[in-house]
């Protein structure tokens, strides 16, 4: 390739949407093309394929939030009841990446949540009730998960795109403000009325009209 004499190089890739999801990392690497002879400056690179200068550049392509997968199976063929529109499965390990840790089971006999979620671009007005409400149940089975485990407190840290994490952003959103702690002592000492603020914090039914 020939560098401009401005330096500016623009490249370009077509990437096919169906092979992307979460967050795509684009690492740009410039690399000596060939081994450069002489010893005019010693201390420069002179063989060939070493590294001039790297950038690492991350895109999340869904939502602002990290996400995770999504599978639409049949439940009379698992463990979970047969009558169940989904199930979130979700690790204990606060430390382990987000998308390893998640994965939501959708009941392909439940038609209505399953076609919502394949029409979740374009959807109809069941369609946005349909995953208003499991939206809410998801977010609310990961606050409580979130709660039975005693290591999760306002004084853990976590790394970028972990669990913890995730549950850390989750509850920032949910309830700004408010301490772990905080959230823990009412969900232990009135579960009644936190399932109603927990429903209140997810916005349940938000923009459906």
């Amino acid at each position: 390739m020939i560098v401009p004499a401005n330096g500016e190089v623009e490249l370009r890739a077509d990437l096919v949407g169906a092979d992307l999801g979460g967050v795509l990392v684009l690492d740009t690497v410039l690399v000596l093309a060939r081994r450069r002879h002489g010893a005019d400056r010693p201390v420069a690179p002179r063989r060939g394929g070493s590294v001039l200068w790297s950038d690492r550049t991350q895109i999340r392509l869904q939502g602002d939030a990290p996400q995770f997968p999504i599978a639409i199976v049949d439940f009379e063929k698992t463990n979970y009841p047969g009558d169940a529109a989904w199930h979130l499965e979700i690790g204990t390990d606060l430390d382990v990446a987000t998308m390893g840790s998640l994965l939501l089971l959708v009941n392909e006999k439940k038609t209505l949540i399953a076609e919502a979620l394949q029409r979740a671009g374009s959807p109809r007005l069941q369609d946005k009730m349909a995953l208003s409400m499991l939206y809410a149940d998801v977010a609310r089975t990961m606050v409580d998960h979130a709660l039975r485990i005693s290591e999760f407190d306002d004084d853990a840290t976590y790394f970028d795109e972990t669990l913890g994490a995730t549950l850390q952003e989750l509850f920032g959103r949910l309830f700004p403000g408010r301490s772990i702690t905080d959230v823990r002592l009412a969900a232990q000492e009135s579960p009644n009325l936190f399932a109603s603020q927990l429903q209140a914090a997810v916005k349940i039914f938000e923009g459906v009209a």
